[in-house]
């Protein structure tokens, strides 16, 4: 290895890195808040550039680090996919969050992610998973001017920190049995006969059901999102879960799930999917909605894992990027009001197109899509994932997904008839930031993209 590998292997590591010193020199220089958030979004643009043009290039990349991480053009691609949905994070926290910390902290997490997408061992894969979710405390502690905020941030904090536990203590067992770190064990562990190892690959696979908020480690996730500022809820509910769901992918390789690891993996997530779906129906903030759309939409996911190994990768980011640009469209579009805490209220929601149409009708877009009707992005990426469980062989479970999926078209209709069908709320409106209009119509562009132009992305995954 040389310095000249190391810098092109690890180019969108080491922008985002530069981004994070950037922005450090902003306030230890005392410069205005608007040019840190103006550093973090050049550097984050760029890094996102340089991970798309490794993914193009594909030229063969040597690794820096041998053994503990790697990087070829699907990784470079997942990363191009989560950096680019961390671009419309920052428009929408620009005028929200005064300080420099949520750009540096965001910054920081996502090297994190970055790490994570080309782990090729548990050392790598639990750095990156840390460097990740530290920041994200801190985020969710930051908007203390809500009561809630403190209570949220303890709550992720010891969760995050059981799934931690859980990973290094599979890691260790897998360990124990191969003797190395390498995480190509996990896929050894899969298929092994020792009671320990197998253990220890249902441990690490339970890490990242916490992480995910799968059903029944899901219980951090709705007081996490409700507590935490509209940016930090966004980035939590889109790129944590994507990070996630990616690096797992990764971890997993070329091995098909067998019996019992199968059955885990089919039944915790359809029953994220149904109690996310039926929890939703009662909740009274779009906040707390989006929370437990999110648990069912990680069970989504995690489907995508019963599907055979050549075609995991396809759906999960297909799925990532149409489920992110989505949620990202309707938080970018809520518009802003003095109260945080009745902001995101439903009843506060009613009537909204005859006061902000484009901010009801971006919505009502969204939640269209995350219900999965056709044409829209999100009825193409269940699709997707179905259509590759059933090719796998698991029709039931494809079937008990696809019926569980519809438990969700009640509640989201149930927000585009508050915006369209109900009278006035007559709350103070306040004019939205320009840098959320451009987020919004940033997202506006990458849906419509997807939903007309879906097999051209599908068939360069």
């Amino acid at each position: 290895m040389n310095l000249h590998d190391a810098l092109q292997a690890m180019m969108p590591e080491h922008l985002l890195l530069l981004g994070i010193v950037g922005v450090l020199v902003c306030e230890i220089a005392g410069r205005s808040a608007r040019l840190a958030f103006g550093v973090a979004l050049a550097c984050t643009v760029v890094s996102t550039l340089s991970a798309l043009g490794m993914a193009l290039d594909h030229q063969p990349i040597t690794a820096p680090f041998a053994g503990h991480y790697s990087i070829d053009a699907a990784t470079a691609l997942s990363k191009a996919v989560v950096l680019a949905l961390a671009l419309p994070v920052l428009l929408i926290a620009r005028d929200e969050c005064r300080g420099a910390e949520f750009p540096a902290l965001l910054l920081s997490s996502l090297y994190g992610i970055a790490l994570m997408l080309s782990a090729d061992s548990f050392l790598t894969l639990f750095l990156g998973l840390e460097l990740m979710s530290l920041p994200v405390y801190a985020l969710v502690l930051q908007a203390l001017r809500r009561a809630a905020s403190a209570e949220a941030a303890l709550k992720y904090l010891v969760l995050g920190g059981t799934a931690s536990a859980m990973l290094l203590m599979g890691a260790s067992l897998i360990y124990g049995s191969s003797g190395s770190l390498a995480s190509a064990g996990y896929a050894a562990a899969l298929a092994s006969n020792d009671a320990m190892v197998r253990v220890g690959a249902v441990l690490v696979m339970l890490a990242f059901f916490l992480k995910s908020a799968i059903v029944p480690f899901h219980a951090w996730a709705p007081d996490a999102y409700e507590g935490a500022g509209v940016p930090v809820t966004a980035y939590m509910a889109v790129l944590v879960k994507a990070g996630v769901v990616l690096a797992l992918v990764r971890l997993l390789g070329r091995a098909n799930l067998g019996s019992p690891l199968l059955e885990l993996v089919a039944w915790l997530p359809l029953a994220s999917i149904v109690w996310g779906n039926l929890a939703a129906m009662r909740q009274p903030t779009l906040r707390r909605l989006i929370a437990y759309s999110s648990i069912a939409h990680a069970g989504y996911l995690f489907y995508a894992l019963l599907a055979e190994a050549s075609t995991r990768l396809q759906a999960v980011v297909f799925y990532v990027l149409a489920y992110g640009l989505l949620n990202l469209l309707a938080f970018a579009a809520l518009p802003p009001m003095a109260d945080e805490r009745e902001r995101d209220r439903l009843d506060n929601l009613r009537g909204l197109f005859h006061r902000a149409p484009f901010a009801a009708l971006m919505i009502g877009l969204a939640m269209l899509s995350l219900a999965g009707i056709p044409p829209l992005p999100g009825f193409i990426a269940k699709f997707l994932i179905f259509r590759n469980v059933m090719a796998a062989g698991h029709t039931a479970y494809a079937v008990a997904g696809l019926v569980a999926s519809y438990l969700g078209i009640y509640f989201y209709l149930r927000v585009i008839q508050l915006m369209f069908m109900s009278p006035d709320a007559r709350v103070d409106a306040v004019p939205a930031s320009r840098a959320a209009t451009l987020a919004s119509f940033a997202c506006l562009a990458g849906t419509l993209a997807l939903a007309v132009f879906p097999g051209w992305l599908i068939a360069r995954l």
